[in-house]
């Protein structure tokens, strides 16, 4: 256990499940179970089977314990990795070793907002496996350990009213997060923006039972590119580039400017860009606001060869506050981020969490506290609080528990 005393700990609002074997078939009926994700043996290898899917989990994904230079994507299985990436009791064992006080978690299998169940053919089994996982997030990951992991529930995507019902569901087993996508239409499905507004209903049901929008980065499914040439290393760098889309795209939608309760947490997409896209965004607003309103986008959008969108669900320029939008709806979180930190002022120190990344490869765990100390240290320390906790605690309204018998 660190020496570092529990109420300095702080709460990682972005970390990962490795799904244990028996997720699905401990839950569904056994008519279902050679038909649900399970695990199988192939050879060397684990895989989950569902549907046309054989999937293997990633070296990266469960890198936690090993040298950088044993990092590697080829696949694993549950006999070469950290049982905390999947064990609950262990998870809380290395949280308390590196100082993490409270921990969200992110899907794996699923991936980060419950794709492969809405690539299902059989969305009758699929709803069923959204429901299960739910209930396994509940009830055994978090029930394991109550005050210390905070649950995150998925949607059922392809059916709104149906996620509706489900987050009315799962807030009264008391979850107050669910993932989404950063950008839906990859996945082939609405925008935010679609005017027949095909996410109403579950935006109005997070707004109404106070529930966070979770969007972690590639839950659109996407990997950055910045050419078909440019070296995949450069890509990665660039993969911020999604979660400033994600901001910009909720922050000119008209949920944040309709819905008061409505929150979004942008999970690991870093906060040094904030500073600036927040800058150019009310510099575009002052500028072109004015002709924006008046029809002119179609003539607009032609003269430039963009394709015509139509009516769109968007804020309105004339009233939209970049800043108070910001301040009120939109929380950012990082990993490692010096140029975040020192713009600190220009983000708010309100709209800031930190994220631990366990067991990816990204992750600062065993040295996590100690780590974020040599970032915010020098910080005053009510400042210091609300990155390291406060901020996270207010908004998933999820009390912590410091562990029994910590200094």
């Amino acid at each position: 256990m660190t020496d570092v005393p529990p109420s300095k700990w702080l709460v990682s609002v972005d970390d990962h499940i490795i799904e244990p074997p028996r997720v699905w078939l401990d839950r569904l009926p056994s008519k279902y179970h050679d038909v649900a994700p399970r695990m199988v043996r192939r050879g060397k290898e684990e895989v989950w089977l569902y549907e046309d899917k054989a999937v293997p989990t990633s070296g990266l994904s469960v890198a936690a314990g090993k040298r950088k230079e044993e990092f590697s994507p080829d696949p694993v299985t549950f006999d070469e990795m950290r049982p905390g990436a999947y064990d609950p009791a262990e998870r809380v064992r290395d949280m308390d070793r590196a100082g993490i006080l409270a921990s969200v978690n992110f899907p794996s299998f699923p991936r980060f907002c419950g794709q492969v169940f809405w690539e299902a053919k059989d969305k009758e089994l699929a709803l069923l496996c959204v429901r299960a996982y739910n209930d396994w997030m509940v009830e055994e990951w978090c029930g394991t350990a109550p005050g210390r992991l905070i649950p995150l529930a998925i949607i059922p995507l392809w059916d709104p009213r149906l996620a509706a019902a489900e987050l009315e569901r799962v807030k009264a087993k008391g979850v107050n997060a669910f993932a989404f996508s950063e950008n839906p239409e990859p996945l082939g499905l609405p925008t935010i923006h679609d005017p027949n507004g095909y996410w109403d209903p579950v935006m109005q049901a997070a707004n109404d039972l106070e529930m966070v929008v979770c969007m972690h980065v590639g839950s659109s499914s996407t990997m950055p590119q910045i050419s078909t040439q440019a070296p995949h290393l450069a890509s990665l760098t660039w993969g911020a580039n999604r979660t400033s889309g994600a901001m910009l795209t909720w922050l000119f939608s008209s949920y944040l400017q309709d819905l008061p309760n409505l929150k979004i947490c942008l999970s690991e997409g870093n906060i040094g860009w904030i500073p600036y896209f927040l800058e150019r965004a009310e510099q575009v607003l002052d500028k072109q606001r004015h002709w924006a309103v008046t029809g002119a986008m179609k003539s607009y959008t032609a003269n430039f060869g963009y394709p015509d969108q139509g009516k769109i669900k968007e804020a309105d320029p004339m009233r939209l506050d970049v800043r108070a939008t910001f301040r009120d709806h939109i929380y950012g979180c990082f990993i490692d981020d010096v140029a975040g930190i020192r713009c600190l002022d220009l983000i708010g120190e309100d709209n800031v969490m930190v994220e631990t990344d366990y067991p990816h490869s990204d992750t600062t765990w065993p040295n996590s506290i100690e780590h974020l100390s040599k970032l915010v240290g020098h910080l005053p320390e009510q400042t210091q609080y609300k990155i390291r906790r406060g901020n996270a605690e207010r908004l998933f309204q999820f009390t912590a528990v410091e562990p029994a018998g910590a200094a």
